[in-house]
């Protein structure tokens, strides 16, 4: 279920399956309930991503939730519909989907919280038209099982196929994924001496 390792760098794409959560206004209660929040750490949040709607569709007629499906489990991308992420601000919300594994998400629109969060975490939140997710989710019901390939320059995802769907990422935040900026730890130990020349020339560090 969870992947070994978290993005960290630049990033510029990924290959896996994908899992599909339909609907518009899915928000981040949704994602990762309230009662999850006091957690310490983020450890095991990927364990209760969506645990009530897991729950809820575990004996319904249509059979379990997206993401208790076997045929997407391991799968690192999300495709989603309208303003994804919405509600509250929680950022347990892309921790929880992280720690599941995924590593990018395709819609039609995000919360602008919610999309912030994530790119603090190296996941890029794609949008396509309407006309477009609902094609891409078409084609992942008919064979979920099937290996994409999706690219941030330029941003589109191609099916085995040959099929593409052509994306959209905000220019800023597709840059700072290629570049590796979005990675604000790594950053820092990046410039780990510099940041010590500055601290050592800081009075109220140095005995002031």
């Amino acid at each position: 279920m969870s992947s070994p390792s978290f993005p960290m760098g630049p990033i510029t794409g990924l290959h896996g399956r994908a899992v599909v959560v339909a609907g518009d206004d899915i928000d981040t209660d949704r994602i990762i309930p309230a009662r999850f929040l006091k957690c310490v750490t983020f450890d095991g949040l990927g364990e209760q991503v969506f645990a009530d709607d897991r729950v809820e569709l575990a004996a319904a007629p249509t059979g379990p939730h997206p993401f208790d499906r076997p045929e997407v489990q391991g799968a690192s991308l999300l495709v989603v519909n309208r303003n994804f992420g919405c509600g509250s601000s929680r950022e347990h919300a892309p921790q929880a989907l992280m720690r599941w594994g995924i590593r990018a998400v395709v819609g039609e629109s995000f919360a602008e919280i919610f999309y912030g969060n994530c790119l603090a975490l190296g996941i890029p939140c794609f949008t396509a038209a309407h006309d477009v997710v609902l094609n891409l989710q078409a084609a992942l019901a008919a064979a979920p099982d099937q290996e994409l390939r999706l690219s941030l320059d330029p941003p589109a995802l191609e099916a085995p196929d040959g099929r593409l769907w052509e994306l959209e990422l905000q220019a800023g935040p597709r840059q700072m994924l290629l570049t590796g900026q979005w990675d604000a730890t790594s950053q820092l130990l990046a410039h780990g001496a510099h940041l010590e020349r500055t601290a050592g020339a800081l009075p109220y560090l140095n005995g002031f």
